[in-house]
């Protein structure tokens, strides 16, 4: 007999209204969120759970003798990124996208529970019955009033010094909690910025955590705190404050080109508590503030008190194990050398960063003594490029890490070598290892991106996410050899995985083996670092952006009123390669941002100069093709035809890539009084930034804003810039920056005075602090407080008295820059804040959940504009996912309160919310565009999930519980030998698909 579907011209109709309301919104939006704890083997050794990142998916395969047997797919949060086993038939999945843990029943293969937690979690680990979850200290649900008593809870405070800026969720694992996300025993306050990798103790009595950009000791000093004159510089004082000199220079580049006047890269010295300079020159006077750079906490897993602590770990810290023998703690890191300067050669001066950025280590902390080890101790950095076959025997990006049950042997996946190192640990902790030798033991894994391991000891086998392909690798631990690789469903384009290996993979972006762009864009982000990436050997570059006001500034520069040395040369439009101190930039969001560096330097470049100006981002991004011999130390020139290919994949992947929604945002997208005062300030409202006409008319700037600079226009992807460039009474002229992560940004305060401020403010020391970068070109500015009190925004100071141009901006004070600085740390974005967010609504919790579910169905038909979505669309598409009995069901939200089904049906709000007493139901809002693929057409095949009977082997969404090659949805096979098919009037068809008349609620059952 057939299936009961719904007629095939109704369903064409569903799918066409579905498309025609996300107009051209993508499918897929990719996130590049880090793996970090993505494998997880069950504790009878039965079962090996992964997390499907890109799929929002738990995969469940079975474990034999023959490998792995794919088993189930289970619907998550978004983006999952971790997962453990809490006890038999349970784990726990961290959803990073989706600010989320989901609870899975693995054998009934249904999410039972959300939690709902703090923003972008990481990290998940089991210690005497309780669950501990690495967040950062923001996020919409640290301050629900659900959890308003629980300690640690509350305003994260972003504008107060001294806060720690990393939690630590705990759970009861047995009872989460309350109703609406549960209810954690407490928020632990860690002294480091946003934490990700956790570890437990053998005995399980200590649970360790980390910060994930923990930093290393360094800050940026302002160049209005640096004395004029490079190395000839005297010492001077500035506002009362004591300077002990210039720049080290050089003054000039290879070529006598004058340098413009910069800032400096200062290191903490922590025995001494001094700040020191590369000239050993004292800046104590100058920094206002401490960096314990504090990186690891043992946290006692009974009372959650923090027992000790450990600094100078590393900077970046990825993840965490424990010798189970010996109760070492290995801790797999990055360090940066950002307190050396420039990239090149190395020639006109003798300082380089070219191929030693950052270096990659495994930390060892025992007995309480802290020892880095440097993994790839055989490279001789003084050797540019590196002989040939030094990167054979380098390690890059250590991620994941397993210790061996008799301890004596770590494994490290190398997520930028395609390998797993196997070190033996004695060597590992006495630094007797020698990585030429060690080499011979490191296993090559075919689907590239190694992020997550799992040690199968009963088998000897070693289970490697793979996250360029997105699959996993089985490893044979006698033979080092790789003996199954299985993939799983991947829902992103195909330029999205070819070019995900050029940022990550040092193999091929270096001679040496070490370095790639990712060290410093981690995980396509930024390391919260600044680095001075002049190159004295290079020559000036021509800028062809439109500079705003450039008119404005000639005629007073001919006046002798501002910078006549601006860029070092006197000329608005150069790029002076000495360009000193910048933080480094995200590399997510930039599709619509134009020219590339806080500069905007690369629309000029080796693919040539973008004239006439069109903001090209594809030309800027390719033109960095000169930093992967410059900078990374390739062996490979741009001329390079394989070289520009890669080049190419790389801008393909990464111009696709977008940044996370805005986490202090509230969900329903308002915003608070004090938020939506400095919006109106910012767009020119009551009492906006207007300037008198003068000669702003000359570029029609009558009535200058903010927003005329800072351009806000979801239409376009403007989020804070245009692509412009502007002089801002800086030293060098800057593209105008975009504005969507400053929140990423808080946690350096206290700054000297300096006349680049008009508001002196609070410049006492302020003690102990998480970050040694903040705002600005060059992270020198503490807070966005600050930043609104420069003299660009001076009512008194911003007049050109020649021109007759009087002064605009912040005319009310310190509460007007309060308002600003509220506002830009809950700025617009390209996806509204809703994204992401879930619920699981169950027979016990409806009153609590019932409201978070009205929001979330009010938001999937709140209007919403994103260039990158396509235009006009909705906040979001919500998707409604449950299992009843044998499989999946799943709902798109089409409008009005009505839902499709993945079998064509449509199902009513109050139905789906009805059901959920017989099974749990979990609403996720997910980006415009993706809610078809999410909730009812996995693979896009045009087949609804519920009536897709394609052979599972052939359909990498499907599931098949009965390996008979035939999709479960469709698979009438007689109940007598397929036990999973119910057949409730025993005339040996399956009910699914028997044609007679069935209750109103049997159509749950596809």
């Amino acid at each position: 007999m057939r299936p009961v579907c719904p007629p095939l011209a109704l369903l064409t109709i569903w799918l066409l209204f579905l498309g025609s309301a996300a107009q051209a919104a993508p499918p897929f939006v990719a996130f590049e969120s880090g793996s970090v704890r993505p494998l997880a083997l069950s504790s009878d050794g039965r079962h090996l759970y992964a997390v499907n990142t890109p799929d929002a998916h738990l995969e469940i395969f079975r474990v034999g003798s023959g490998g792995l047997h794919h088993e189930a797919s289970v619907p998550v949060g978004l983006e999952p990124v971790a997962v453990a086993e809490r006890r038999p038939g349970e784990v726990w999945v961290v959803n990073h996208l989706s600010d989320s843990v989901s609870i899975v029943d693995t054998r009934s293969r249904r999410v039972t529970r959300t939690l709902l937690v703090g923003d972008e979690p990481r990290d998940i680990v089991f210690a005497r019955g309780r669950a501990f979850i690495t967040t950062a200290r923001r996020g919409q649900h640290r301050t629900h009033p659900s959890i308003a008593d629980v300690p640690g809870a509350g305003d994260p405070l972003f504008t107060t010094d001294g806060i720690p800026r990393a939690d630590v969720w705990v759970f009861d694992g047995r009872r989460p909690g309350a109703p609406l996300g549960g209810k954690p025993l407490a928020i632990l306050e860690l002294f480091t910025d946003t934490p990700r990798a956790l570890a437990v103790s053998p005995d399980g009595r200590t649970v360790y955590a980390a910060g994930f950009h923990s930093g290393n000791g360094t800050t940026v000093v302002h160049e209005g705190l640096v004395c004029d004159g490079f190395e000839a510089a005297e010492p001077c004082e500035v506002e009362d404050t004591p300077i002990p000199g210039g720049n080290p220079g050089p003054a000039t580049n290879h070529e006598g080109v004058p340098a413009p006047e910069v800032g400096l890269i200062v290191r903490f010295d922590r025995e001494s508590g001094e700040w020191r300079d590369e000239l050993d020159r004292d800046w104590s006077e100058v920094v206002r503030f401490d960096l314990p750079d504090t990186d690891v906490f043992a946290i006692d897993a009974k009372t959650l008190a923090t027992k000790n602590a450990w600094s100078g770990v590393g900077t970046i810290l990825f993840n965490m194990a424990t010798n189970p023998r010996t109760g070492a703690l290995y801790v797999s890191n990055t360090e940066a050398r950002n307190e050396v300067r420039f990239e090149g050669p190395g020639e006109f001066v003798d300082s380089t960063v070219q191929g030693r950025l950052h270096e990659a280590r495994i930390t060892v902390i025992k007995d309480g003594d802290i020892e880095p080890r440097h993994l790839n101790k055989h490279i001789d950095y003084s050797v540019r490029p590196s002989p040939p076959g030094t990167k054979e025997h380098s390690l890059a990006t250590p991620v994941d890490m397993v210790v061996s049950k008799d301890g004596k042997w770590l494994m490290v996946a190398a997520f930028g070598s395609s390998k797993v190192g196997v070190l033996r640990t004695s060597e590992l902790e006495d630094d007797s290892f020698d990585p030429t030798v060690a080499s011979s033991r490191y296993v090559d894994v075919s689907g590239g991106g190694p992020a997550g391991l799992a040690l199968d000891s009963r088998r000897n086998r070693l289970y490697v996410a793979t996250r360029f392909d997105n699959g996993v690798s089985v490893v044979d631990l006698r033979t080092k050899t790789e003996t199954q690789h299985v993939l799983l469903h991947n829902p992103e384009p195909d330029h999205v995985v070819a070019g995900r290996p050029v940022l990550y993979d040092a193999t091929t972006t270096s001679s040496n083996g070490e370095a790639s762009c990712s060290a410093c864009h981690v995980f396509g982000d930024f390391d919260s670092l600044g680095w001075d990436l002049g190159d004295p050997d290079a020559d000036l570059g021509d800028n062809p952006a439109e500079v705003n006001l450039e008119v404005i500034f000639l005629l007073a520069q001919a006046g002798g009123e501002f910078f006549p040395d601006i860029n070092g040369t006197g000329d608005l439009r150069v790029f002076n390669p000495m360009k000193g101190p910048m933080a480094t930039q995200t590399l997510r969001g930039m599709k619509n941002s134009g020219h590339m560096h806080w500069r905007g330097d690369r629309a000029d470049g080796f693919f040539g100069i973008d004239l006439p100006n069109t903001n090209d981002a594809d030309l800027s991004f390719r033109n960095f093709i000169v930093a992967f011999p410059g900078l990374l130390g390739a062996d490979r020139a741009p001329e390079d035809p394989d070289l520009q290919d890669d080049v190419q994949r790389f801008a393909d992947f990464m111009l696709d890539v977008a940044l996370p929604p805005n986490p202090v945002r509230a969900l329903d997208n308002s915003l608070t009084p004090e938020q939506q005062a400095g919006r109106d300030f910012f767009l020119g409202g009551p009492d906006g930034t207007e300037l008198s006409d003068g000669v702003f008319a000359i570029q029609g700037l009558t009535g200058f804003t903010c927003d005329g600079c800072h351009d806000l226009d979801a239409s376009q992807g403007f989020f804070g810039t245009d692509g412009n460039s502007s002089f801002e009474f800086e030293q060098q002229t800057m593209k105008v920056p975009h504005l969507r992560n400053m929140y990423q940004k808080v946690g350096m305060f206290g700054m000297a005075a300096e006349p680049f401020f008009f508001t002196v403010g609070d410049n006492e020391h302020k003690g102990d602090q998480v970050r040694g970068f903040g705002f600005l070109h060059d992270g020198s500015t503490d807070t966005l407080f600050r930043f609104f009190s420069t003299i660009a925004f001076d009512p008194e100071t911003f007049s050109i008295e020649s021109l007759g141009i009087e002064g605009g901006g912040f005319t009310r004070g310190d509460p007007q820059l309060r308002e600003m600085e509220q506002f830009m740390l809950a700025f617009d974005t390209d996806l509204a804040p809703v994204v992401g967010q879930q619920i699981t609504l169950d027979r016990h919790n409806a009153a609590e959940v019932g409201p978070r579910v009205d929001l979330l169905l009010e938001r999937s038909d709140a209007a919403f504009t994103s260039e990158i979505l396509g235009g006009e669309v909705t906040e979001c598409d919500l998707v409604a996912k449950t299992r009843w009995f044998w499989r999946s069901k799943g709902f798109v939200h089409t409008g009005g309160g009505e839902f499709l089904s993945d079998d064509g049906r449509t199902v009513r709000d109050e139905d789906l919310r009805f059901f959920s007493r017989w099974a749990p139901v979990t609403y996720t809002c997910t980006p415009p565009g993706s809610g078809l693929r999410m909730g009812v057409d996995r693979d896009l095949d045009d087949a609804l999930d519920g009536l897709d009977n394609c052979p599972a082997d052939a359909n990498a969404s499907q599931e098949d519980a009965d390996h008979d090659g035939r999709g479960d949805a469709c698979d009438n096979c007689p109940n007598a030998w397929n036990p999973w098919q119910l057949d409730s009037d025993a005339d040996g068809q399956g009910d699914r698909c028997e044609e007679r008349r069935r209750p109103w609620w049997w159509g749950w059952l596809g």
